[in-house]
């Protein structure tokens, strides 16, 4: 697994504000190939899709979690979706905050998100399938951020 933090999301996770209350209302880009060694490097890969609440549609549109239980953060309601912009392998994604340096693409130290690889079965990011056809519907229904114990 190659879940990533950048500096901008530890440092703000540092200071006063937790996991949750960062991330709420961002959104979720998912790219061919290989994730970078840092989320704080550039985005490699095409992107092949935006994911949010209700496919860039709506106000108010950024991924909202649900209620922590357990060390885990699971998303919440409306389901993730999006609609596939370009035929391609799903490899890593890049979560992005709404606010501030959040949304910040490029090489950033101070950019609010986090990375992670994207699979079929044990991957920070589990979908039916990693073969995305342009002009789809991708829905993520389920997924979760767990905080380790130890």
């Amino acid at each position: 697994m190659a879940f990533r933090l950048s500096t901008g999301l530890r440092n703000a996770l540092l200071g006063k504000d937790d996991f949750k209350a960062i991330m709420n209302n961002g959104w979720l880009d998912i790219f061919t190939g290989s994730q970078p060694t840092s989320a704080d490097a550039i985005e490699v890969g095409t992107k092949l899709v935006r994911i949010s609440s209700t496919s860039g549609t709506g106000v108010g549109d950024g991924c909202k979690y649900g209620t922590v239980g357990s060390g885990v953060l699971p998303i919440g309601t409306p389901a993730w979706k999006g609609v596939i912009l370009v035929t391609g392998v799903a490899g890593w994604f890049r979560f992005y905050a709404s606010s501030g340096t959040g949304g910040a693409t490029g090489t950033s130290g101070t950019a609010i998100r986090f990375d992670g690889n994207v699979g079929i079965s044990g991957a920070d990011l589990n979908l039916s399938h990693t073969n995305l056809t342009k002009d789809a519907a991708i829905t993520i229904s389920a997924a979760n951020i767990t905080q380790p114990a130890e």
